[in-house]
């Protein structure tokens, strides 16, 4: 199986992606395509410890399914201190979104890149053009995933979203949430690992009024309704990211109007990253579903 291509979409170190393409040719893509691009979004509550690696195995089964896999690095927040304190780091808010959007964003230019072959490059150009992009995100890359798939509800100027009358150049046709942080309100609220969601953001809620704006704009909960199916995939059993941040997100997606579907499985926060295991597996034919 080939290597993953590796692209930057800015300056900074971590702002690249690797793209899978190895399912090219194989029984299981269709009419000498891919079913659709993947756009992988790695978890670990935002830290910079966390890297894509965490996205690996996901992108590579996926490829070896007839997916193109775009496993998306970025800036993260930085990491907790032997003193019980957070580092800045290189990403948070807004950064960390910044390179989220610009990283779904860049696939429009990939193809014209010359770093692919020219049929590989071809059938990429007509995949995204066609719209068969979605995000896969676990843990804090489900929040960040559901909170692509809704930028173009956010008021124009905000990060990530494009100038006024402009349209956004790679939109996800839908997201599988995998054990997601879909709620960054409740997030801070439930403390959850030790602050997270006040590392990423810079501070608490209530600490000023840019602040309370910030949480807004960055909380998939509050972008609602958005007009992009969610599939939000949860254990009970997970002790990383309660199920109810799941359950109450599809809640209030239905009650909006929009195509979200909860769905319960087993396993602990991991076993929807692990491409051996049923909870993945199910991830997995989510992500078939949105694009056929």
């Amino acid at each position: 199986m080939s290597e993953p291509v590796r692209i930057p979409y800015g300056a900074h170190p971590d702002q690249w992606g690797d793209l899978y393409l190895h399912g090219l040719g194989t029984a299981v893509v269709a009419d000498g395509g891919w079913r659709g691009v993947v756009v992988v979004i790695h978890g670990g509550y935002w830290r910079d410890k966390y890297t894509a690696e965490l996205g690996a195995p996901v992108a590579r089964d996926l490829a070896a399914h007839g997916f193109a896999a775009w496993n998306l690095e970025y800036r993260r927040a930085g990491s907790d201190a032997s003193d019980g304190t957070h580092a800045a780091g290189d990403g948070g808010w807004p950064a960390t979104f910044l390179d989220v959007a610009a990283g779904i964003d860049c696939l429009a230019a990939v193809p014209g890149l010359g770093l692919l072959a020219d049929d590989d490059a071809e059938r990429l150009a007509q995949t995204i053009a066609a719209g068969r992009v979605v995000g896969l995100g676990h843990s804090a890359g489900g929040h960040l995933a559901v909170w692509a798939a809704g930028r173009h509800t956010l008021p124009a100027g905000a990060p990530g979203v494009p100038a006024a009358g402009e349209a956004t150049p790679v939109a996800l046709r839908g997201v599988v949430s995998q054990a997601g942080v879909l709620s960054l309100a409740a997030a801070e609220e439930l403390n959850l690992s030790r602050g997270a969601a006040r590392n990423l953001m810079g501070g608490a809620s209530s600490d000023s009024p840019e602040l309370a704006r910030a949480f807004t704009l960055a909380d998939p909960m509050r972008a609602l309704p958005i007009g992009v199916p969610v599939h939000a995939v949860h254990s009970r059993a997970d002790d990383a990211v309660p199920f109810a941040l799941s359950a109450d997100y599809v809640a209030a997606a239905q009650a909006a109007g929009d195509p979200a579907v909860l769905h319960h499985t087993t396993g602990d926060h991991f076993a929807v990253i692990d491409p051996a295991h049923e909870a993945y597996r199910l991830c997995r034919r989510l992500v078939g579903e949105l694009l056929d």
